[in-house]
Parts: C-alpha cells; sequence; structure tokens
C-alpha cells in the first residue's frame, strides 16, 4: 500500500527526505516519477542534502550520471533516462554498477528503463495540486521475489 506526504513549500522538502529515508531504511533504489517540472530533481537535491552530501547537485539531463559523495565518505549515484532513445545506450553506460553496488541510487525518468529496475526498489509518484502549487509526494517500496 502506498503512503502520501502533501508538501505545501519547498521549506518542507527536508522533512520529506528525512521521512522517505527512514521509511525505508533498507531501500538503496529510489524511481521518482512525475511530469516536467514537478520537482523530481528538487526533492532529490533535499535527499541529498539530508543524507550529507557535499557536491553540488545538479540533474544529469545531459550526463545521464551524477555522483556525488557525502561526508561519511559514501557514494550517491543520480541517474536520468529522460534522453534516452534505447536500453542499448543504459546497457552501454553500464547500470548494473549502479544498480547493484548497494549505494543510494536515484532515478529519474524510470518508466524509459522500467525493466531494467531491480526487483526492490522504492516508487515516488509526484505530483503538483494547481489550486496551491502544493506537491503531493506518493511513495512506495516494491519488492518482488
Amino acid at each position: 500500500m502506498s503512503e502520501t506526504i502533501l508538501c505545501r513549500k519547498k521549506s518542507e522538502l527536508a522533512k520529506v527526505a528525512q521521512t522517505l529515508i527512514s521509511t525505508y531504511p533498507d531501500y538503496r533504489i529510489f524511481a521518482f516519477y512525475g511530469l516536467m517540472g514537478v520537482g523530481k530533481t528538487t526533492l532529490i537535491k533535499a535527499i541529498c542534502t539530508y543524507l550529507n552530501v557535499f557536491d553540488i547537485v545538479t540533474s544529469p539531463t545531459f550526463s545521464i550520471v551524477n555522483e556525488y559523495h557525502t561526508t561519511d565518505k559514501e557514494i550517491i549515484y543520480h541517474l536520468d533516462f529522460y534522453r534516452v532513445k534505447s536500453l542499448d545506450e543504459v546497457m552501454d553506460i553500464g547500470y548494473e554498477e549502479y544498480f547493484f553496488n548497494g549505494s543510494y541510487c536515484f532515478i529519474e525518468w524510470p518508466e524509459m528503463i522500467q525493466q531494467l529496475l531491480p526487483n526492490k526498489y522504492v516508487y515516488i509518484l509526484i505530483n503538483e495540486n494547481p489550486s496551491d502549487n502544493s506537491r503531493l509526494v506518493q511513495h512506495k517500496a516494491f519488492r518482488s521475489l
């Protein structure tokens, strides 16, 4: 069953980030769904701040993958598959190295590579409420055996 978090303003993103990471302590793959401009990268920035990333967090739309470092010497991967034209491109970047190494991996536009997602990941859907510009962050764990 999925849960939903209401986020009324950007200042609430830190709490949303904390909730997502603490709700899924055994998950490292987070797949972010939502329309262009809804706030996927902004939420990922908040999560990275919560995880003590000291690098600048930006959208990897053109590079496909950004690597960030934390104060605890951990590595976090941020992938964006918006511009991917084929699964061969994803194979060529060695997606397995990112998805299956035990590091946090935040994926934007996962619908482009849905069949490559691991069996265990967190689904996050962000929708905008047009009446007040708030965001509804729906989340749930996927785990197939």
